[in-house]
Formats: C-alpha cells, structure tokens, sequence
C-alpha cells in the first residue's frame, strides 16, 4: 500500500533527486523552456510553482527561502525581478507540460517541454517570433 507516500523517486537516491530537481530549476528559470522526460516534469512542476508564487511578493526573506532552494544568486534575481512581476495578477498554473511525440534516443523514454506558459517574445524561438508577427500583422 502506498498509504501517506507521495512524490517521485525518479530510480535515484534522495541526494541525486535533490541535486538534480535544483539543476531543473535553474534551468527553467534561466531559459524558460526545458526538454525532459514526462516523469521529471511532473515532478518539478509543482516545486516551481510554489518558488514562482513566493517571487510575487519581492521581500528579503523571500528572497532568501528561495536562495535556499536554488543556489544560484542570478536565477534568484531573475526569479524576483523577472518573473514575480510577470504572474503578479495570475493565481496560480505559470508552467505548462507539453509531451512530445518523439521517444528519447537510447532508451525510448516520453519526452516533454515544461515551460512558462507567459514568455515575452525575446525568449521565444525565431520560429515563434515569425508566427507571432504574422498574427499580429493579420489582426491589424
């Protein structure tokens, strides 16, 4: 029975999991987009979710409890001067879990793109930027 067990182990040890959850972090932070696997999405969106909605309100002690998860002084800053204000109004749902088709090569594992669902055009692809203005261009 798996009665009060909650969360994913991933097949790694409790330090591995740790290391490995603030490397997807900082990750996500610092370039909004990430590939994994389904499993490892899963589990790092609630974690971001909960870090994104304590960057909404820009205090010293937030700053620091999220010092603490992270470990990095830049994806703090960004966290707090970037995004906080990015989800001011939002309630809560600022990471969306897209799967793709595509297996992973070597094992065949389900990929995924976890990403914010609010990114501003800089961060976004060329591909993106194109689609964009051509929508915006269409509208006008």
């Amino acid at each position: 029975m798996r009665h009060r067990v909650k969360g994913y182990k991933l097949g790694r040890t409790a330090a591995h999991r740790t290391a490995m959850t603030r490397n997807m972090m900082v990750s996500l932070i610092d370039h909004e987009r990430i590939t994994t696997t389904v499993p490892k999405a899963k589990h790092l969106r609630p974690i971001i979710e909960k870090i994104v909605t304590l960057a909404k309100e820009d205090t010293q002690a937030n700053r620091r409890r999220a010092f603490s998860k992270l470990r990095d002084k830049e994806a703090v800053q960004k966290l707090f001067d970037v995004l906080g204000p990015r989800f001011k109004e939002r309630p809560g749902g600022y990471c969306r879990i897209l799967k793709i088709s595509k297996p992973r090569l070597g094992d065949a594992g389900e990929r995924a793109i976890i990403e914010f669902v609010e990114r501003t055009l800089d961060e976004t692809s060329p591909e993106e930027q194109a689609s964009a203005a051509e929508g915006a261009e269409a509208t006008a």
